[in-house]
């Protein structure tokens, strides 16, 4: 039985076993040697093992080389540079997923850093821009928690899709400049009482149409203060809390297209699609150096219990990646 180091969830969180069996691809899946893996939040619960998870090797997205594949896999081949998603396994010397959840790559045109800590939020910002609100050239776009590393991509791919405007928010004014040179066209602290108004003041007082939002929470009513009629807001994370005060009348008034998202109740036909259209839309924009994502630290798997405390922290700015 061929065996692997892997980040294993444990009750006490993550933690490096050296002899995992290594996982072989079933029919329309692919294993891939993994070179290095993208940290990210939803990793720090999924790293806790619960009666019901007693055994997962943690990790969404990673990057590395095609190793085998299995029945009927026509997309990749051996030896492909590939990066990837999956729903868990990425912490480990290889991986395997699903063969339409992985987008082959030239590593003369992409480096491995940035194929290991893109895929989420290559995945994440076109799907809410495009497929769930149907984002235009010359629209004007509010991202909220701009400073997440998907929020950073999403500031970008609004930016690369043709957005007039492209407003950010952050609590944290000592990262605006960072902020606006990945494409944010007017950052705002949403901890203020007036942002909203300030938004609407930009845009000539019409509002934004646009809105992808990583915080929820109380946050959620200023959003809609600060659409335009028939705005299509995204609720991507509940980064400030899953439960808020909502005002309907608001809502209805401006008449607001208001849609819920996750990968977790996503099924492998639906996120085939997904992959499938990043791929097409933003891959040309990853080689181009016009899509990308800073990388705050890098850390070797042995390391992981470390990324993870650095993330819960909250102290780091863009990706947290680990090399296996």
């Amino acid at each position: 039985m061929a065996t692997m180091r892997a980040g294993i969830a444990t009750a006490q969180g993550i933690a490096i076993h050296n002899d995992v069996q290594r996982p072989t691809p079933g029919a329309g899946q692919v294993q891939v040697r993994v070179i290095a893996a993208g940290l990210n939040r939803a990793d720090l619960g999924s790293a806790l093992a619960t009666a019901n998870s007693p055994f997962t090797i943690v990790g969404q997205e990673w990057a590395g080389e095609v190793t085998e594949v299995g029945q009927g896999v026509t997309n990749v081949k051996k030896g492909d540079a590939v990066m990837c998603f999956g729903r868990s396994g990425g912490y480990a010397e290889y991986a395997v997923t699903e063969a339409g959840w992985v987008m082959p790559y030239n590593p003369k045109e992409i480096n491995i850093q940035q194929a290991a800590v893109l895929p989420l939020a290559l995945l994440t910002a076109n799907d809410a821009l495009t497929a769930r609100s149907s984002m235009k050239p010359g629209e004007k776009v509010l991202v909220q928690g701009a400073s997440s590393a998907v929020g950073m991509m999403t500031l970008q791919v609004a930016r690369f899709k043709g957005a007039s405007l492209v407003a950010g928010t952050s609590r944290d004014p000592s990262k605006y400049s960072k902020l606006q040179e990945m494409g944010a066209t007017l950052m705002l602290n949403s901890s203020t009482p007036d942002w909203a108004d300030s938004l609407i003041k930009a845009t000539d007082g019409k509002g934004v149409d646009v809105v992808v939002d990583f915080v929820s929470g109380p946050t959620v009513d200023g959003s809609m203060k600060a659409c335009n009629v028939l705005a299509r807001m995204v609720n991507v994370g509940r980064l400030g809390g899953g439960k808020a005060e909502f005002n309907f009348d608001q809502h209805a008034a401006k008449r607001i297209t208001y849609t819920g998202v996750t990968f977790r109740t996503r099924s492998t036909a639906e996120i085939n699609d997904i992959v499938s259209k990043a791929q097409a839309d933003l891959l040309t924009g990853v080689r181009e150096k016009k899509l990308s994502l800073p990388i705050d630290r890098t850390f070797k798997l042995e390391e992981a219990a470390a990324a993870h405390a650095l993330m819960n922290s909250n102290g780091q700015f863009g990706k947290i990646m680990l090399t296996i």
